[in-house]
């Protein structure tokens, strides 16, 4: 079966899933293949549990009436996923980086939705298989589509860029992060810069540019259109971090008649996040009013830069994910925060060679700052000599939590996502 006689029958149920878990009645199932698991073999449960069909790649599970064989299901996945993006003609802002993209995807999404029907991706579902089902989800309603792009490794995200087809490219950042796939700075740099070579081959194609960074204004070079925020300089929208204690307040500069955002994001490394949106919804000529009471509205989740009270304490929970660059801005910015601070930090991972030294680097910053006390956890931070707290796990964190008395204390927890820092904290 070809892509547009599948199109036909996507568009008749309209909905791709690709986990039984999470299938409803009606869908259309996708048996993709992983490492440990085999989606051929879940077909006859999607069947039994609702599903229109299931697309496969191995006849020996074929169900007569039921099942669309082709010759491989993730491809099949991602040419439906861009045979539909083909279909529409609204604007499409690809969003990609080093630190910050869920949180800028997420504050521009509330922006645009103020004014338009805006699809964006759920939750960081920005993956190979994360961006072609979050295409299949958007509807012919749509206005306007934000993806989320992720990589860790070359040639990722030019791949995505070939099926989501994007009118509009942002990346927030270029900082040290998934070293052993890139293999250096560098490396993430030309990887994150395919969004931008993409849109350069665009007649109409623009690129949101944090004019701040010499080398994303490098990276720019030869787009059509280039909008650019910052702090200084000649960006378009210029706006400066008024306090951060905990939550971040900005002073527009210029751009925006209303001069101060209140923001329920902690720390002012989310500074060029809301910048992102002020930009992307002055663009798109989104009312001033509607841009700032989105982003003040926007309460940020999933353990990213959260706010969470523990009796007297404070807890800013930035669990989601931690790299060199994160970690250091997020120390950085607690060190600044008055009272009693307590520091807790996972390892970082995916950093290959790099990751001794980085770590080593981090506790080095941690050694230049006052703290009530410092927490470091995983199997990276043993290799350091340090005279601070040292767990193996999260689970060994909350015991020793709960047998300390701080009040009034505000504590930091960040680590890389595999480090799962949040069970420090969480019942259960």
């Amino acid at each position: 079966m070809n892509v547009a006689e599948l199109y036909e029958i996507y568009k008749e149920y309209s909905s791709a899933q690709t986990d039984t878990r999470k299938l409803k009645k009606k869908d259309i199932f996708f048996a993709l293949k992983g490492p440990n698991f085999n989606g051929n073999e879940f077909v006859q449960q999607a069947i039994d549990g609702g599903a229109a069909y299931a697309v496969i790649d191995e006849k020996k599970f074929e169900v007569p009436g039921k099942t669309i064989l082709v010759d491989d299901v993730l491809t099949a996945l991602q040419e439906l996923a861009k045979h539909h993006r083909q279909q529409l003609t609204i604007p499409f802002i690809a969003i990609t980086g080093s630190n910050g993209k869920t949180t800028t995807k997420e504050l521009i999404h509330a922006v645009l939705s103020t004014a338009f029907q805006t699809y964006t991706t759920e939750g960081n579902l920005n993956n190979q298989i994360g961006v072609p089902l979050t295409l299949l989800k958007i509807r012919t309603d749509a206005e306007m589509a934000v993806i989320e792009m992720g990589a860790n490794h070359i040639g990722e995200i030019a791949s995505y860029c070939q099926i989501a087809l994007p009118t509009h490219g942002l990346i927030t950042n270029c900082g040290k992060a998934h070293l052993e796939g890139f293999g250096s700075e560098e490396g993430v740099r030309k990887a994150k810069g395919e969004l931008f070579d993409y849109v350069r081959t665009l007649t109409h194609g623009y690129a949101f540019v944090m004019w701040d960074y010499d080398y994303l204004q490098e990276m720019s070079k030869g787009i059509s259109g280039i909008i650019k925020y910052g702090t200084k300089g000649d960006a378009h929208i210029i706006g400066h971090a008024k306090k951060s204690d905990p939550f971040l307040e900005v002073d527009m500069i210029q751009g925006l008649d209303e001069k101060k955002i209140k923001t329920q994001l902690v720390g002012d490394y989310n500074l060029p996040n809301v910048l992102a949106a002020v930009t992307v919804g002055k663009f798109f000529k989104v009312p001033e009013a509607r841009i700032r009471s989105a982003i003040e509205n926007y309460t940020p989740s999933n353990s990213r830069s959260q706010l969470v009270h523990m009796g007297t304490n404070q807890i800013i929970m930035d669990a989601y994910n931690a790299n060199p660059s994160s970690m250091r801005l997020a120390i950085e910015n607690f060190s600044k925060m008055t009272g009693d601070k307590i520091l807790i930090l996972g390892s970082m991972a995916e950093l290959g060679n790099e990751s001794q030294k980085e770590h080593a680097l981090l506790v080095d910053q941690i050694k230049n700052h006052n703290w009530k006390a410092v927490v470091l956890v995983g199997s990276e931070f043993e290799k350091i000599s340090h005279s601070f707290h040292q767990f193996k796990n999260s689970l060994q964190v909350k015991e020793w939590f709960q047998k300390q008395n701080f009040a009034n204390a505000s504590i930091l927890v960040k680590g890389s996502r595999s480090m799962q820092m949040e069970k420090a904290f969480h019942d259960n």
